[in-house]
Parts: C-alpha cells; sequence; structure tokens
C-alpha cells in the first residue's frame, strides 16, 4: 500500500500475532485513555533511510537501523540530510530532560562503539569522562579544558590546546613533545635518565638521598657550586712524577685557553709550579727546589661545546645563552 501521508491520531502498533493470541503493545504505553497519544511500537526491527546502507537481506544488523536517507525526491539537494540530529528548543517544563540518552546507569552497562572520520562535541559546559580511556588510535585534539578522573592509555600523537585537570595516574609508552612550557607545582619522580639537549634553569641544583651512615629517618643532600662559566674539572696526585696527563677527549670538549691548575704539596714544603701546558692534554709541574715532588691536583677548564654563559641580563624571565 502507498499513501501520501499517514496520519495516526493516536498510538501507532506494528507487531506480529500468533493463532489465538491477541499482541500486548507494551505497558509503558499506556492502554485506554492512559495511553500516550503519538508513540509507536514495532516488534521488529525498523528501518529509517536507504536500504542500501543494510544490504543483507533478511539479516536486520540492530533494531532500529539508521542510514543516510537519499534525495530522491529532492533533485536540487546536493547532499544527503544528516543521519541523526537532536535540535533543543528548551522546556517549559523545569527541569530540562537529557535530550540523548544512551543506556540506563541503574539497570546495566551499555556499549557504544563509533567508527567515524570526525567526531565534534561543541558543548558550553563540561564533559565528565567517568571511565579510563585506553584505546586512542590516532590523533585526540582537545582545546579547552580536559578534566579526566581515571587512568588514561595513549598509543599515538595528542595535541592539545588548553588546560588539563587529572586527578589519577597517567602512562605514556612513547615519547611526550610539549612545545612550550610545563609547569609542574609539585614533586616529580623519575626512575630512568632526564635528558636536556640545553641549559638546566633552577636556582639550585643539588642531590636528596638517603643518608649513608647514619639510620633510617635521615637524608644527605649537597648543593652544586655555581660559576659564571660552564667548566670541568679533573683532580689527582703526583708522587715521584711531573706529569698531569688530561683526558683525552678534553681536546674536544674545552677550551685549551682556560685551562688553569691548583698544586698542594704534601709532606713537607716544596716550591711547585706549572712550567708549561703541551698541547691542551699534557700539564709540566716542577719543583723549584729540585726535590722531589708530592702533591695533589685540580685541573680546570671552561667547556667549548656550549654557548657562553651570559652572567648578567636585562629582563624579567631566564633566557637561553
Amino acid at each position: 500500500m502507498e499513501v501520501s501521508d499517514l496520519h495516526v491520531g493516536k498510538q501507532m502498533h506494528c507487531n506480529y500475532s500468533v493463532a489465538g493470541v491477541t499482541p500486548v503493545p507494551p505497558l509503558c504505553f499506556g492502554f485506554g485513555p492512559t495511553a500516550v497519544p503519538g508513540t509507536g511500537f514495532f516488534n521488529g526491527s525498523v528501518l529509517i533511510g536507504s536500504p542500501v546502507n543494510f544490504p543483507i537481506p533478511n539479516v536486520p544488523s540492530a533494531a532500529l537501523m539508521v542510514g543516510r536517507a537519499l534525495p530522491l525526491n529532492n533533485p536540487v539537494a546536493s547532499v544527503a540530510p544528516s543521519i541523526f540530529k537532536v535540535s533543543n528548543l528548551g522546556s517549559i517544563i523545569p527541569p530540562t530532560p537529557i535530550d540523548v540518552m544512551i543506556g540506563d546507569p541503574g539497570k546495566g552497562i551499555v556499549g557504544v562503539s563509533v567508527n567515524s572520520l570526525i567526531i565534534n562535541i561543541v558543548n558550553k559546559s563540561v564533559i565528565n569522562i567517568v571511565s579510563p580511556i585506553t584505546n586512542v588510535v590516532g590523533v585526540m585534539n582537545c582545546v579547552g579544558a580536559k578534566t579526566l578522573v581515571g587512568a588514561e592509555a595513549i598509543v599515538s600523537a595528542k595535541a592539545q590546546a588548553g588546560a588539563e585537570a587529572r586527578s589519577g595516574g597517567k602512562v605514556f609508552n612513547g615519547a611526550t613533545i610539549v612545545n612550550g612550557g610545563l609547569i609542574v607545582n609539585g614533586f616529580t619522580l623519575i626512575n630512568g635518565f632526564l635528558s636536556f639537549t640545553n641549559s638546566i634553569v633552577g636556582v639550585t641544583k643539588k642531590f636528596d638521598i638517603e643518608h649513608p651512615t647514619k639510620g633510617k629517618g635521615w637524608r644527605l643532600t649537597h648543593v652544586c657550586p655555581e660559576a659564571p662559566t660552564a667548566d670541568v674539572y679533573v683532580r689527582g696526585k703526583l708522587i715521584d712524577s711531573n706529569v698531569i696527563e688530561l683526558p683525552e677527549y678534553w681536546r674536544g670538549l674545552v677550551h685549551q685557553d682556560t685551562i688553569q691548575v691548583s698544586l698542594t704539596p704534601f709532606g713537607s714544603y716544596q716550591e711547585l709550579f706549572v712550567e708549561k701546558i703541551e698541547w691542551g692534554t699534557r700539564v709540566i709541574v716542577k719543583n723549584n727546589a729540585g726535590g722531589a715532588i708530592n702533591c695533589s691536583y685540580v685541573v680546570y677548564a671552561e667547556r667549548k661545546d656550549t654557548p657562553k654563559n651570559i652572567v648578567e641580563y636585562e629582563g624579567t624571565e631566564p633566557r637561553e645563552q
């Protein structure tokens, strides 16, 4: 039967019947005067849209199948309308009901799978996701604040413009790139190596470990000395020798003209001095009194593989060298 328009003033029932049994609609639609006008009951799969979206005959893929409608009766239309759209014009009876609700939180969990190239969520308030996000394959762009309660595992790239507030753990099985400032207001524990390609800027640089000789409850902390240049040093002792062999790699690490030597005699007074520094690899020490040499030494030099430090500069923020 084909009609131009079908008007149903009460309820619309689409049911199958068994011989001798009168089909009964669900109780939620009511009976008689309590029936909800304009509602529909379909005891079977319902197809809305083009049947080519569900090509397998006699095998419905779901109770409700919604496909893209073909604009056959509108030759002017260039594309078919959207598959699903919800428009909320407000409710005259507060509170405003939930426009789209999938599943019943009080009766069980409903799984939702979305296969789409783009998902746009335009929301003026808050999006709450109370669940671990464990499978994010691809790029996830978050413009604005994001609050996650639970663990999040991401395998792929992640781009974010905006603040992120989190209460819970975060695990990265891959590299993390931050193209901007990173501010950490709490304690940071790093179990592996932390590598920097530029200078470390801070108030102090120190280590803090369990105390090696006192009992539990005690810790030992030391602070690095500070200098206006990026220096390295070697130290050792000279006993019956007058040659300090500098590390071979110093030839490519330090400026040779910045090498400085400090000598400390042992056992007796010695008139020690540096006679010469050969090719930046050897330091020749002499005793002016002609006696044997017994001393300790410290040799300093400035690194040449980093830019020279700017000791004083104008501004309110740290700057690169």
